[in-house]
């Protein structure tokens, strides 16, 4: 079975700081494009942030400047780099590998939970 792991997720302040990471397989993380993904309460699931096997990275308009997301093939792993948060970043977030073809399936962690109050 295919696996993705999420871990970091947490309880912060706003313009507080958190690292999410992403456990893969080799054989995923070595073919497929990588993102991150996040669903608020009473909200449908949004793209935050993508990365692709050569290192372009793509953001939601709502993250840009605060998120970097970057990728490590030592360690297969992905990682959100999450800086300045808001209370609106809070969600359960979600890693995501995508082979960007239609006969290969998408794959999704169970997910972490990130809430950001005071």
């Amino acid at each position: 079975q295919v696996q993705l792991v999420e871990s970091g997720g947490g309880l912060v302040q706003p313009g507080g700081s958190l690292r999410l990471s992403c456990a893969a397989s080799r054989s995923i993380f070595s073919n497929y494009a990588m993102g991150w993904y996040r669903q608020a309460p009473g909200k449908q699931r949004e793209l935050v942030a993508t990365i692709t096997l050569g290192g372009a990275t793509n953001y939601a308009s709502s993250v840009k400047g605060r998120f970097t997301i970057s990728r490590d093939n030592a360690k297969n792993t992905v990682y959100l780099q999450m800086n300045s948060l808001k209370p609106e970043d809070t969600a359960v977030y979600y890693c995501n590998a995508d082979r960007q073809n239609p006969m290969t399936p998408v794959y999704w962690g169970r997910g972490t939970q990130v809430t950001v109050s005071s």
